[in-house]
């Protein structure tokens, strides 16, 4: 019987049952980190941009607020490519398929490298983003194919801790050279990652003819089921309180809490930090029960959010701040994730393209409302203000899905997975 996974199409068949040591012995290490390494330039290139806002702004003529627009068209790039691509390369082999996202990104930052103006900067991000969400999704079901027995879901954990990695090493490391040596050569490096990962990943990874393919029109089937769509809107509204206030973290902690720009770096790695303690958090609350983990993490946003207004007046506690902010962050992605799985059924590698999707139109949400707060004269902490406000609206829309779902349970026979919403 196939296992279900957070971000693995359900047609990826478990084999029986074998002993531990001969299971762990059969781990395709090099294989996981080509499709990890992949997941490292992805979050490397989407959050750096935010660290060197202030640096593009200068070179491109641009008010910050304005440059926060490349921020966006990122986060629109994942939002259109992650369905459309997702769907409509479902017939088409997983390793040429993954070999291909890398190629488009690779291009896209190479593109962000030479852009002479604003408007080619902006749609080389833009381009930069389409391979975002359909390359996890797909590296999650390669991994998950690939992995000994009983240990599909740590090879999917494997390929995301690409992305928090990123947070923790590559978004800080690629910040500090754009910072000495020009905000291009960040965006030269996450080429030559992806570059890197091209490479790994046509040597290493094999041609995975152990996934069945689906079809567009069934992974499209995801798109007619309320609870994955109201799921989504949830997903795009909460999450956009972490990014209304990561957008300017650099000028909010140099400006407001006085701290030299040398120290942004670090506190980019403490916000990296925090992602992946709340990643691990929040999964170990989505195995205790998926929507009680939801409401947690969304209560928390609340708080850290609406707390960091005054955290932000000291370089201390404004760093404290963005541990907690990108935990709080975090602990919401593997329930939303799991809860799209639950009720997406037998589109989950739609559902999983969707969700980055989803929390991509948050990013570009969240830095467009960020900016219009500032631009507006209400200074740097009022980003953290849209945040909690976005993070109460995500509650309550959040609070209306578990009632429409447990509605909907209660008028027809619990059976599979649609008895397990709301628990």
């Amino acid at each position: 019987m196939a296992n279900s996974v957070p971000g693995v199409d359900a047609t990826v068949e478990a084999p029986e049952p074998v002993d531990s040591v001969v299971a762990a012995r059969r781990w395709p290490v090099a294989a996981i980190l080509a499709l990890a390494l992949g997941g490292f330039g992805i979050g490397t290139t989407e959050f750096v941009t935010m660290g060197l806002l202030p640096n593009i702004a200068d070179d491109m003529s641009v008010s910050e607020p304005t440059a926060g627009h490349i921020v966006s068209a990122y986060a629109l790039g994942v939002v259109v490519g992650a369905p459309v691509i997702a769907a409509m390369a479902a017939r088409v082999g997983r390793k040429k398929l993954l070999i291909a996202l890398m190629v488009a990104f690779s291009v896209g930052n190479a593109a962000s490298v030479i852009a002479p103006t604003f408007a080619t900067l902006t749609a080389a991000r833009f381009i930069s983003g389409l391979p975002h969400g359909a390359y996890f999704g797909v590296a999650s079901l390669a991994a998950a194919s690939l992995a000994p027995v009983g240990q599909r879901a740590k090879a999917v954990a494997a390929v995301m801790l690409g992305l928090s990695a990123a947070n923790v090493v590559g978004v800080p490391a690629a910040t500090w050279l754009g910072q000495h040596l020009g905000w291009r050569d960040a965006f030269v490096v996450v080429t030559i990652i992806g570059l890197a990962t091209i490479a790994a990943i046509f040597k290493f990874v094999p041609e995975l003819h152990g996934i069945r393919l689906t079809d567009p029109r069934t992974e499209l089937g995801a798109l007619r089921r309320s609870q994955v769509l109201l799921t989504l809107v949830v997903g795009a509204v909460g999450f956009g309180g972490m990014f209304a206030v990561y957008t300017y973290i650099t000028t909010t902690l140099t400006d407001v809490s006085g701290m030299r720009v040398g120290f942004v770096p670090i506190v980019l790695a403490l916000f990296g930090l925090g992602m992946v303690a709340g990643n691990i958090l929040g999964g170990i609350l989505a195995d205790r029960g998926v929507d009680r983990s939801i409401f947690i993490a969304l209560l928390s946003m609340v708080v850290i959010l609406a707390a960091f207004v005054a955290a932000a007046h000291n370089p201390f506690t404004a760093a404290i701040g963005a541990f907690f902010i990108g935990a709080s962050g975090a602990a919401l992605g593997p329930g939303l994730q799991t809860r799209l799985m639950d009720v997406a059924h037998d589109a989950q590698t739609l559902a999983a393209a969707l969700n980055h999707a989803a929390l991509n139109i948050a990013n570009a949400a969240g830095a467009w409302l960020g900016g219009l707060v500032i631009a507006a004269g209400l200074g740097y902490t009022a980003p953290a203000v849209v945040g909690a406000g976005l993070a109460v609206l995500g509650t309550l829309l959040f609070t209306a899905t578990v009632a429409i779902a447990r509605r909907s349970a209660a008028g027809s026979v619990p059976s599979g997975r649609s008895a397990a919403i709301g628990q």
